[in-house]
């Protein structure tokens, strides 16, 4: 027989999966950027978002490709508003000289404005930003191995003016900051000329 405190938390694991929202890009065409996302890029430079298959996929067989170059390539989700949530996405670092970055946008409120969280391979870290009218500034970072060619999954729980940052499942970076309190976009980033590779795009309400 259930009692009465076991029902209730069944009910909230429950509701907490029933409220998440997976994107995984395999029922999307092949070679154009997802509908209802907006691919673009944060400074000069020439983003290109497609969706594309791969073999290495976690869920197959679609991935979504990040694979010009341009200042902070961004791409997110038109019919999201978090104010306080997560976000969550795995992502494979491929190739790049100057950077091989993966990383999640929220509260966005354009491609010029939002928080970031970002890993990357060719740095071994892991950092928080935020984007202010196009421009990047870090408010804390963890050394960490990042590997380039292996899938990682990076994930950003936040609430009010407080982040958690949590890097293949284990907390991270937790940071406060003010510079967005209302709701916004949730998104991927890449930087420069990192190839990256993105599936499993999962967010949600606390």
């Amino acid at each position: 027989m259930k009692t009465p405190l076991f029902a209730a938390l069944a009910s909230i694991a429950i509701t907490t999966v029933a409220s998440a929202e997976t994107v995984n890009f395999d029922n999307l065409k092949i070679g154009e950027a997802p509908p209802g996302w907006t691919a673009t890029q944060t400074g000069s430079g020439s983003a290109k978002w497609r969706v594309e298959k791969d073999d290495s996929a976690p869920s197959q067989a679609n991935v979504l490709k990040q694979s010009g170059e341009a200042t902070f390539p961004v791409c997110f989700k038109n019919d999201t508003s978090l104010k306080d949530g997560f976000v969550e996405v795995k992502f494979k670092p491929v190739a790049g000289k100057e950077d091989q970055a993966g990383g999640v946008i929220w509260r966005v409120q354009d491609a010029n404005n939002y928080y970031v969280a970002r890993a990357n391979a060719l740095e071994d870290n892991v950092t928080i930003y935020h984007t202010v009218n196009g421009s990047r500034v870090a408010f804390k970072n963890i050394n960490t191995r990042v590997t380039s060619g292996v899938w990682h999954t990076l994930r950003v729980d936040f609430a009010g003016n407080k982040f958690t940052v949590s890097f293949e499942g284990k907390k991270v970076i937790e940071a406060t900051d003010e510079s967005f309190k209302e709701a916004g976009k949730l998104g991927v980033w890449t930087k420069a000329d990192s190839v990256t590779l993105f599936d499993n795009f999962i967010y949600g309400p606390r």
